[in-house]
């Protein structure tokens, strides 16, 4: 009886052992993939935000479309700095179940380098460079792009919110925002710069914690039904000799 209570004890003690060395493996793993996924963190001079640029020619004016729901289908962000980023490279983001392809490109619609690490997207970029937003529809649908940059909406240059107004992409067409919209005909071209020379450190509306990043809403749009030049003549009134006498 003795020496059974002794092997269960030693077996005991065994399997203990046992779990202790796997909790600590396990807590180790997991430490080492915290520290991987802060590799990607911008430090130091490796941080940019984006300051005005350039006054572009970029007009616009108002539609009257409505959103088919209150809550947008998809939103994405992605982070910049001046690093080299691990991960993937990719030319664009794919985004609203894949009908926009998203990218960044510079003034000669260049792709800028992009890259994917899990769920996150990072963008290498450049001190002093100007760049772009680059949307593309690949459907049949009418989407309204919202857009941020440093946590600044691009339109009236207040603080971002999903619900803000954006851009119309049309069906099968390109959309591409250049700059912060100064006012109906003109924007600031998006120029890459040290955070505290960004617009959003240098407007009451921002601040320079939100810096590095990049933002996109989107909603899809009741579409826009154009009449037919046929169908316009078939409904029309017959012409009238004398239509001054029904106004009588």
């Amino acid at each position: 009886m003795i020496k059974f209570k002794y092997w269960v004890f030693i077996l005991l003690s065994l399997i203990l052992a046992t779990h202790l060395t796997a909790c600590s493996k396990k807590q180790s793993d997991d430490s080492a993939v915290v520290a991987d996924a802060t590799t990607q963190d911008a430090t130091g001079d490796e941080k940019l935000g984006t300051k005005w640029g350039d006054e572009l020619t970029s007009n616009v004016s108002d539609v009257d479309l409505k959103r088919l729901k209150d809550e947008p289908i998809a939103q994405s962000a992605i982070r910049y700095a001046n690093k080299n980023y691990q991960g993937k490279s990719v030319n664009s983001l794919s985004i609203a179940s894949g009908t926009i392809s998203f990218s960044v490109v510079d003034d000669q619609m260049n792709n800028l380098p992009l890259f994917r690490d899990g769920q996150q997207y990072y963008l290498s970029a450049k001190e002093g460079q100007s760049y772009q937003l680059h949307y593309q529809n690949h459907s049949d649908k009418t989407y309204e792009i919202v857009a941020s940059v440093d946590g600044l909406d691009v339109l009236n240059g207040q603080e971002a919110s999903v619900y803000s107004s954006g851009y119309v992409l049309y069906p099968q067409q390109t959309l591409t925002i250049e700059g912060f919209r100064k006012s109906d005909s003109a924007v600031a071209s998006f120029t890459f710069g040290k955070p505290d020379e960004s617009y959003a450190a240098n407007s009451n509306q921002g601040s320079v914690n939100n810096v590095g990043i990049i933002g996109t809403v989107v909603y899809e749009l009741e579409s826009e039904a154009p009449v037919a030049a046929d169908a316009a003549d078939e409904y029309a009134p017959p012409p009238n000799a004398f239509p001054a006498d029904k106004k009588k």
